[in-house]
């Protein structure tokens, strides 16, 4: 789904992008309300980038990254925590393009995204190449979803990747010989 944001630019370079865990919704310019498999997941555009809100039986998983005023956490290159029962890994990266680089690859993402069913993307006003794109997926029991902000007056693109799964308990090995005792 491809939309036009009703609101003044907010975010002013990549710089300025902070990512967070934990946030309540905060209101939201688009949304995208998914279910995939199981799980309730809701793309929010935001007017300072994207939130996505994942449900699913075990809980809430709310991931947000935006310019967001007092923040000091800058937006990390990766990151891979527990939470509750979830298994969570982010990873960011900054792209530097040349102008016509970059709008070649601000019109494929905008394309990618716009027919995809799973698939949000809000173009700001004043540049057609001014947008935050989001895409998401399950795959093998596993939550993804991908996220692009555009920085046309700087030539720089902002992608992450989000992976959520359950927390699988690891079995402890048993040396060859020995017994584990029954519980009572």
């Amino acid at each position: 789904m491809l939309t036009t944001l009703k609101t003044s630019y907010t975010d002013t370079r990549a710089a300025d992008l902070a990512w967070t865990l934990g946030l309540d919704p905060l209101p939201a310019l688009a949304t995208l309300d998914l279910e995939l498999a199981g799980a309730k997941l809701q793309l929010r555009l935001l007017g300072a980038s994207h939130q996505v809100l994942l449900y699913e039986e075990r809980g809430c998983c709310s991931e947000t990254v935006a310019c967001i005023p007092g923040s000091s956490t800058p937006l990390p290159l990766g990151v891979a925590k527990r939470v509750d029962d979830w298994e969570y890994e982010f990873a960011a990266r900054v792209e530097v393009l040349s102008p016509g680089q970059f709008a070649g690859r601000a019109q494929e993402l905008l394309a990618l995204v716009a027919d995809h069913p799973n698939g949000l993307a809000g173009v700001f006003p004043g540049s057609p190449h001014a947008f935050t794109a989001m895409l998401a997926q399950r795959h093998e029991g596993q939550v993804h979803w991908r996220t692009w902000h555009a920085y046309p007056q700087d030539g720089q693109l902002v992608a992450t990747r989000t992976r959520v799964g359950v927390r699988v308990p690891v079995p402890i090995p048993v040396p060859v010989g020995h017994t584990v005792p029954s519980p009572v």
